[in-house]
């Protein structure tokens, strides 16, 4: 087996992993050489992206309103 061939499973463990630690040498290049010869893990790759960035989002949105949720809105009538 060549050493920088991965398996997609193998490939989605090591993005999954990425967002906790940073990745050896030689597992980022390995990576980086599935994503570029494989086509449904990049959309993987993007798909994790775009859940970290709703989930940063969401928590700068939660921080600007802290009191919202124990201080509904009263109504004026």
């Amino acid at each position: 087996m060549m050493p920088f061939r991965r398996t997609c499973r193998e490939a989605a463990a090591l993005l999954v992993a990425r967002e906790d630690r940073p990745l050896g040498t030689g597992d980022r290049i390995a990576l980086r050489l599935h994503l570029l010869a494989c086509a449904a893990c990049p959309r993987f790759e993007r798909q994790m992206l775009t859940m970290r960035n709703s989930m940063q989002q969401w928590r700068h949105y939660a921080e600007e309103e802290p009191d919202s949720a124990t201080n509904p809105i009263k109504n004026k009538n």
